[in-house]
């Protein structure tokens, strides 16, 4: 008999703070460290809050695509990744609150497998439907442009 997944979980994390702007949070038992760089009175120890959020939409475009890559029957090969952020710091800054902060992620995939850039493509168009934190940001009214392209 296969034993069926849950569809809804929780998840539970916990953290504290050692610094003003570092904090360490655990889940599982994994333990990550968020922080401000030096330039904004941080240590330099981890991801800023921000560009943790951005770091999680290229770790689910990976573990998504190669799911559906799997799904598919295709052969990706090693996905590398280029982001960019356009971000409006008045909220973290403190000036004003903003609404959504995130204008606009593009976000550029290579794949290096021996599939062609069609099978590449429809790799992509399943990736969409599925990446949580690409739909987040949507969702927020981000503007998330993501190319996949065969290298």
């Amino acid at each position: 008999m296969a034993i069926r997944q849950k569809t809804v979980i929780t998840v539970k994390l916990d953290g504290h703070s050692t610094s003003h702007s570092r904090t360490v949070v655990n889940c599982r038992d994994l333990t990550s460290i968020i922080d401000e760089p030096v330039e904004r009175g941080g240590s330099n120890e981890g991801f800023s809050p921000t560009e943790t959020a951005y770091a999680a939409l290229i770790g689910c475009t990976n573990t998504i695509g190669n799911k559906c890559a799997k799904k598919l029957e295709k052969d990706i090969g090693t996905l590398g990744f280029e982001m960019e952020v356009e971000i409006d710091r008045r909220g973290v800054m403190l000036l004003e609150e903003i609404d959504n902060p995130f204008k606009a992620i593009r976000l550029s995939v290579t794949a290096d497998g021996p599939l062609s850039q069609a099978e590449l493509d429809e790799v992509a168009a399943e990736t969409e439907k599925y990446c949580a934190v690409s739909k987040l940001y949507k969702s927020a009214g981000t503007d998330v442009t993501v190319t996949w392209r065969k290298v």
